[in-house]
């Protein structure tokens, strides 16, 4: 069994980068089990968010061949609000015989929880990634909507699910599984290695960075991820402010946007421009490529105060870049920033967070220590590849038990 390759589905709803990076990852995940020798196939959607953005203009219902694995990507009809659509999950019930294994993305998603019904129906053992979902935090979110939601269909997913695919220790710690009792396993997110390189200061001035901050001492404090209420700005903000009042040095890069949710980015920026730090600010929007190389490789610092998060890829992006990092306790990787010392740990209020990031930019040679260590730990913790044979090993021990009870049937 173990000579023939893995033959794995994965299923998310959609890998828009208006969804930020839990769905993207799925591309950086099906390469790597690709290079580990699995046959993968991705079924997706072509949704780009529900805020009049048109779809993704991809080709629909075609396999294509892409770094190594094939994607499918499917129309969203008829709920396109809620990244529905008939034709993935016709052609998954269709086709589900010809794999071993399923990995489906997503909880409380209609398309990701029919594709796990669709996976029992066929005996196709699957996994579930949440995807942060069962976090009590995101549960009060729709509570009511939720528990009926879980009641009439998610337990029954969770229940047969071979494992529930949780991406840091604290995630599947707080987790409510509903009543269920679930295999667990934690396999992080992957990000790619890179090396520390010199900033580019041309590309930092083109994203709006003052040539004085570039030439001097000053320290940048890079916020890259989604502007969204949870991510903390609430608190980060009149932190800065603490900081400007006390006349401790920086220069603060907010980079991200939010197409979900526009008016909050829009009161965002406002709240900065009115801000005593207005003129120690730059707001770049949302980056890619090599604008967001550059911030990477030219910030001293990054922070991201979470009021809850399953994970953090943008914490563990600027880790592999060298960055050393302000996270608040509720970003569910801080125990690896702790372990790693590659950064500072604050609790989720304004008086805590003004601390540490006190600390962390009034000691350059702390903050390039830890650094080094960050880059150091996601090397090791944060590789595709070293996630994916762990993965291929899950599926295949999933595999040969699935194997198994069919032969004392």
């Amino acid at each position: 069994m173990n000579n023939q390759p893995l033959r794995v589905i994965q299923i998310v709803p959609s890998i828009s980068l208006v969804y930020g990076g839990p769905s993207q990852m799925i591309l950086g995940f099906s390469k790597a089990l690709a290079e580990e020798g699995a046959e993968v196939t991705l079924l997706t959607t072509n949704a780009n968010g529900d805020s009049g953005q048109a779809p993704l203009d991809v080709p629909l219902n075609k396999s294509l061949f892409q770094e190594g694995y094939t994607i499918r990507y499917f129309r969203c009809a008829p709920f396109r609000r809620y990244k529905f659509s008939t034709g993935l999950l016709l052609w998954f019930a269709q086709n589900a015989h010809r794999y071993d294994v399923a990995h489906v993305h997503a909880l409380f998603s209609p398309v990701s929880s029919c594709a796990a019904a669709i996976a029992r129906w066929k005996k196709l053992p699957y996994l579930l990634r949440p995807l942060g979902t069962l976090d009590p935090a995101d549960l009060r979110k729709k509570r009511q909507l939720k528990q009926i939601y879980a009641a009439l269909i998610e337990r029954r997913n969770l229940a047969g699910a071979a494992a529930i695919h949780f991406t840091s220790d604290q995630e599947a710690k707080v987790s409510n599984r509903f009543g269920v009792s679930t295999s667990d396993i934690v396999l992080p997110l992957g990000v790619p290695s890179t090396s520390i390189e010199s900033p580019n200061l041309a590309q930092l001035k083109q994203l709006g960075i003052p040539t004085e901050v570039l030439e001097s001492a000053t320290p940048i404090l890079l916020y890259m991820s989604r502007i969204a209420p949870k991510k903390g700005l609430d608190m980060l903000i009149p932190a800065l402010e603490n900081l400007h009042e006390n006349q401790v040095p920086f220069h603060f890069v907010l980079s991200g946007s939010n197409p979900q949710d526009p008016g909050y980015e829009e009161q965002i920026g406002d709240r900065l421009r009115q801000s005593t730090i207005a003129d120690q600010t730059t707001i770049t929007g949302f980056v890619q490529g090599e604008a967001k190389t550059a911030l990477l490789h030219g910030a001293d610092l990054f922070v991201l105060p979470s009021y809850y998060e399953n994970f953090g890829i943008a914490v563990a992006e600027a880790m592999a870049a060298g960055i050393p990092v302000v996270i608040s306790d509720q970003v569910h990787i801080y125990t690896d920033v702790q372990k790693g010392q590659s950064g500072w740990v604050c609790r989720c209020d304004v008086e805590s967070l003004t601390q540490h990031l006190k600390t962390a930019l009034t000691h350059p040679d702390e903050r390039f220590h830890r650094g080094q260590q960050a880059q150091v730990w996601a090397r090791e913790h944060y590789s595709w590849h070293a996630i994916a044979r762990r993965a291929i090993a899950i599926y295949r021990e999933i595999q040969s038990e699935q194997l198994q009870l069919r032969t004392m049937k």
